[in-house]
């Protein structure tokens, strides 16, 4: 296999011997011309003896110039190979500084960067540019593992209380431990529901269609029991190139965080104007520096376990990626939160 390291010295050196070979033939006609031309007649016609042996001496003269510069061109593309090896190495050694840090990854070593450090060029950005990659792919990793983690807690903790609840139960009690198990299991089923679908917006989208967003928002306004709210719609004609099934659970989603963290009589106002969906709610109040955990996977603002595993906004992030639109938080003037996600146009 040949490296591009003996590809390069081979350039280098071909390139030289070129120029050279090429300097040597210009060179050397230049001297015999310029030989020829000193030993013809005159110019001005004056007759001079005759000199038999100086045809010969010129010959020999341009002979050993021939020699000469041919042996010298020799040893210096050999002294060109040499230095040309070198030259390429040097080049060349940022890449071998990726390529021993690429083997040396694995789950345990991804915090290794390159840091290459030099002048701004070619194999200076690619460094960087791995080394942000290594960066993306370790947040990813310990992603992963906070998710796994969380999720075998969260399915860890009903699977417990049923066990318990079979243990533990009594004749007697079979009603009231009937209705623990079905509570239980509704809400793993709802957790494990809630990761197959974070896992499918994660993905990606295999197909998309045109899907009206409106329609699906006022559906799901329609769909949501919250008679302790009260909500206002408004929402204009948008058309969303997209999965009409993760679009719905997406608004869904928002209302149900909308409705289920208010207050008793609170209000909870959605809006879809120009592409950009907005959900406002009155409730408590939300410190910004908890914004960025609130689409975290298992991240609650509030302990109690009986309000969700903390999927909700975790999953709107996803389905917002994977649709190319923008989710942020925004608090809310005297309490509450506004949500908003923004949509490009199909």
């Amino acid at each position: 296999m040949t490296t591009i390291r003996v590809r390069l010295t081979l350039i280098y050196s071909g390139l030289f011997l070129l120029t050279s070979i090429v300097l040597l033939i210009t060179v050397n006609a230049l001297l015999r011309q310029a030989l020829k031309t000193r030993a013809g007649p005159p110019p001005w016609g004056r007759v001079m003896p005759p000199r038999p042996r100086l045809p010969e001496l010129v010959n020999n003269v341009i002979g050993y110039q021939w020699e000469a510069t041919t042996f010298t061109v020799g040893a210096l593309t050999l002294v060109s190979l040499a230095v040309g090896w070198l030259i390429a190495g040097r080049i060349l050694r940022p890449i071998h500084r990726i390529t021993a840090t690429a083997q040396r990854l694995s789950l345990s070593t991804l915090h290794e960067r390159i840091a290459l450090s030099g002048p701004k060029d070619e194999l200076k950005e690619l460094a960087d540019t791995f080394d942000a990659m290594l960066a993306r792919l370790e947040r990813s990793v310990e992603g992963q593992r906070r998710f796994i983690a969380n999720a075998s807690h969260e399915l860890r903790t009903p699977l417990a209380v049923q066990r318990a609840a079979i243990e533990i139960g009594l004749p007697e009690d079979v009603g009231e431990i009937r209705d623990k198990l079905l509570l239980h299991n509704r809400r793993a089923e709802n957790l494990i529901d809630a990761l197959l679908v974070l896992a499918q917006a994660e993905h990606g989208l295999d197909d998309r269609s045109p899907v009206a967003l409106d329609q699906v928002v006022r559906r799901a306004v329609a769909e949501r029991d919250a008679d302790h709210v009260g909500m206002t719609v408004r929402a204009e004609p948008f058309v969303v190139d997209g999965d009409p099934v993760l679009l719905h659970r997406l608004v869904t989603n928002l209302l149900d965080n909308a409705v289920r963290h208010n207050h008793p009589g609170g209000t909870a106002e959605i809006t879809l104007s120009d592409g950009v969906l907005t959900v406002r709610n009155t409730g408590p109040h939300v410190p910004e520096e908890r914004f960025h955990d609130l689409f975290e996977p298992f991240r609650r603002l509030h302990t109690t376990r009986g309000q969700g595993a903390g999927l909700g906004l975790s999953i709107v992030a996803a389905i917002a990626k994977a649709h190319e639109a923008d989710v942020r938080a925004n608090p809310n003037p005297g309490g509450g939160l506004e949500l908003v996600v923004t949509f490009p146009a199909a």
